[in-house]
This record gives C-alpha cells, structure tokens and sequence, in this order.
C-alpha cells in the first residue's frame, strides 16, 4: 500500500520528534515525511529510524503536494498555517486548542469517537484533544457507552513535559541546584517545580477554575456528544518528567457492577487494567513513559454514592497524549479510504 505523504509541524520540539519516531517505526519513509519548524531550526537534522530528516521551513512550504498535515507548533502558528495547509489539500490534525471549540472541527479520540472522521475529505482540519483529557476518555468510553455517566470528578498530576522543553529544561535545572544546596531559579513556572506541586496549569478564568481544567470540561462533553456530563477538575503541575496522572471519580446514570467494569476496561482498545499487587500500581515512570496504553488502576466502588466508581489513570502525555493520536487518526482515516476504494 503506498504511503500517505506526511508533513509534520513543529517537528524540532518534544511532540514533533515522538510523532517522527512514532512514523518511522510504523513504517514510512523519509522520501514521504517532511520535518517543518520556524526559520531558526532549519539546518537542523533530525533523528527518523535509522536516517535523518533536514527541517525545512514552514513559512515558504508549499503543501500541495501533502496528504496529511500534523501540527504541533502552538496556536498562533497552527491559526495562521493551519487553514492555507488545507487550503492546498491537506487533511491538518491539529495538536493545539486553535480548532477545538469549534462546533464545525470534530474533536478526535479514535477509540472513542471514530465515527466523527467518517465524512473527512481532503482540506478538513481535525482537532486533537488535550493530553489529560485524552487519557481520560479513552478509560471512561467503555463505561459511558454501557451505563451513562452523568458526573466526572477528576484531579490531575501533570508532568512537566506538558509545558514543553523549557519545562523539561526547568525541572532538570531546580532538581540539580536543589540537590546541591542552591535556590531554584524561577522562569518557565511562576513557582519552583522541582520537589513542588503547583495547583494551577494555565490562566484563571473568571469562574474560579484555570482553562487548563475547563478544557477537560469542554472536550469531554463535545468527544461524549454529551453536554449533560457534569466535569470537575483539578489540574495540579508535579515535578515528574513524562506522564500524566489522573484520580478520578465518577458517577453512572445506569447501575453498573464493578465485575462489569473491569471486563469493559480490559477489553477496551487502547486501555491496560493494572492490578495493584505488593503496593505495585501504574504510575507515570514504571508504566506509563514511553509507552502506547492508557493504564488504569485501583479500580473500586466509590463508597460515597451508590453509582460512583474510582480509579487512577496514567498515560503518556507526550505520546498518547499528543503524537500518537494525532497518527492514529491519520491511520484511521488511511483505513476508511482503504475499505471504500
């Protein structure tokens, strides 16, 4: 089957070199892959398999010739390139928040609603969700689609990496002066990370909550097609690299028995139930880091309401998060065409 050509945006950064490293290992080519970045990375080589990739810069490319477009560059970049990549034919996945409220973008978790690809054409743009909420509905989908959920209470514990390399760079950099006696210094976050837990991601909105915990609001009602859902969030920034964790709780509109739970998750694509045994559970560094699942665990009854159910999910933001998807959604729409043809 020949393969799609692909153009990825913003492939010098964290997102776009796991989204080349996950191309190279399903198999393209560096003939039908294309690394863009702003002026200042094109020179650069960067790593695809076994081969390089020269970065080549978005603002003169031309994407006549592009099947895909995968942007992860930001949301100014994705609001001004986005558009004139479709414009030239392109189907543009887009890893920023630039498309995600807009009722005409479908919002895309391939094991949760694929069906929303099915009328995709060449020139549509495609929004990928938020990293924490993508982890979240793919453990919750099993369960909405069996028993309804009506209330979704969930705190997460999110992992540097989610700001991107400075945030990387950052905690690396307060750990190291922290461990030899030296005070941390201060500027991706407006706190010192390392050792620390910060409990606002993003800007405060007027309703008290940051956008960081409204987004899991607003996607999770649009990806359910479900406005009824009740979401509260919590989103905290810990001091661990890769990964993000989430402690959730919700509450089901039908009764559902945990025995059927756990069978929905272990046969759900894309989710690996954990079973706590010797205090081992998933956790963002021993499960979760550089891997393709959504783990979950502790899994129990909620013993505060009759239909409420408890668990922590964990998942790479960086990869399941952001990447992956995006690939994944390319790869569905590969196999529609396929089938139809």
């Amino acid at each position: 089957m020949k393969r799609p050509s692909v153009a990825v945006v913003g492939a010098s950064g964290a997102v776009g070199e796991v989204m080349l490293s996950i191309l190279a290992d399903r198999g393209h080519r560096v003939d039908n892959v294309t690394a863009l970045a702003s002026a200042k990375s094109v020179g650069m080589d960067l790593e695809f398999g076994n081969a390089e990739l020269p970065v080549e810069d978005l603002a003169t490319f031309d994407f006549a010739n592009i099947d895909y477009a995968l942007f992860s560059a930001g949301g100014s970049v994705s609001e001004e390139y986005a558009p004139k990549a479709a414009a030239a034919g392109a189907i543009v996945i887009d890893n920023t928040s630039a498309f995600r409220y807009d009722d005409a973008i479908p919002l895309v978790v391939p094991e949760v609603n694929p069906g929303a690809l099915k009328d995709i054409r060449a020139g549509a743009i495609i929004a990928n969700p938020n990293c924490s909420t993508i982890q979240m509905v793919v453990a919750l989908a099993p369960i909405h689609r069996e028993a309804g959920i009506s209330r979704i209470n969930v705190a997460t514990y999110q992992s540097v990496s989610g700001a991107g390399r400075r945030g990387l760079e950052e905690l690396a950099m307060q750990t190291a002066a922290r461990l030899n006696g030296q005070p941390p210094e201060v500027s991706k976050f407006a706190q010192p990370i390392a050792f620390n837990a910060l409990p606002q991601i993003d800007v405060m909105l007027e309703n008290g909550y940051s956008r960081e915990e409204m987004k899991m609001v607003w996607e999770t009602q649009k990806i359910f097609s479900d406005p009824e859902i009740r979401v509260n969030a919590t989103a905290v920034r810990v001091p661990v690299f890769f990964g993000h964790s989430e402690a959730v709780h919700l509450e089901t509109r039908e009764e559902i028995s945990m025995e059927r739970v756990r069978e929905l998750l272990e046969n759900a694509p894309g989710v690996e139930v954990v079973e706590g045994v010797d205090m081992i559970h998933p956790t963002a560094v021993t499960h979760a880091a550089g891997k393709d699942p959504v783990f979950v665990g502790r899994l129990r009854r909620d013993i505060s309401h009759p239909r409420g159910i408890s668990m922590w999910v964990v998942a790479d933001n960086i990869r399941k998060g952001a990447a992956l998807n995006a690939i994944q959604i390319m790869d569905w729409l590969e196999q529609i065409k396929l089938e139809s043809a």
